[in-house]
C-alpha cells in the first residue's frame, strides 16, 4: 500500500473516531502498520506520530477527568501531524 494511501487510512480512521464510530485502538493499529508512509516521511513525524499513539491509547483506559492527556486535545494534535505528513508527501 502506498504512503499517500496508507495516510488516508489513518485520515479516515481519525475522522471517524471524532463522530464515535471507530475506537482508539483501531486508529493506533492503522497508523502503527503504515511502515511505506513512516518510510516515507522524515524519522521525526514517526516519532511524534508514536509519541501522539501512546498518549492518545492512555487516554483512552481512564476518564476524561482522571488523565492527565484531554483525547480531544491529542486528536486535534493528530490532526494537524496528519496535514503536515500530508504536506510533506506533496512536497
Amino acid at each position: 500500500m502506498s504512503a499517500a494511501l496508507q495516510l488516508d487510512g489513518i485520515a479516515g480512521r481519525l475522522s471517524a473516531l471524532r463522530g464515535g464510530g471507530d475506537t482508539v485502538t483501531a486508529l493506533s493499529n492503522e497508523a502503527r502498520a503504515s511502515a511505506e508512509l513512516l518510510a516515507a516521511l522524515p524519522p521525526r513525524y514517526g516519532e511524534v506520530l508514536l509519541n501522539l499513539l501512546d498518549r492518545l491509547e492512555s487516554s483512552a483506559l481512564f476518564s476524561e477527568e482522571s488523565c492527565s492527556f484531554s483525547q480531544k486535545d491529542l486528536l486535534d494534535n493528530l490532526q494537524v501531524w496528519v496535514d503536515k505528513a500530508r504536506a510533506q508527501l506533496v512536497a
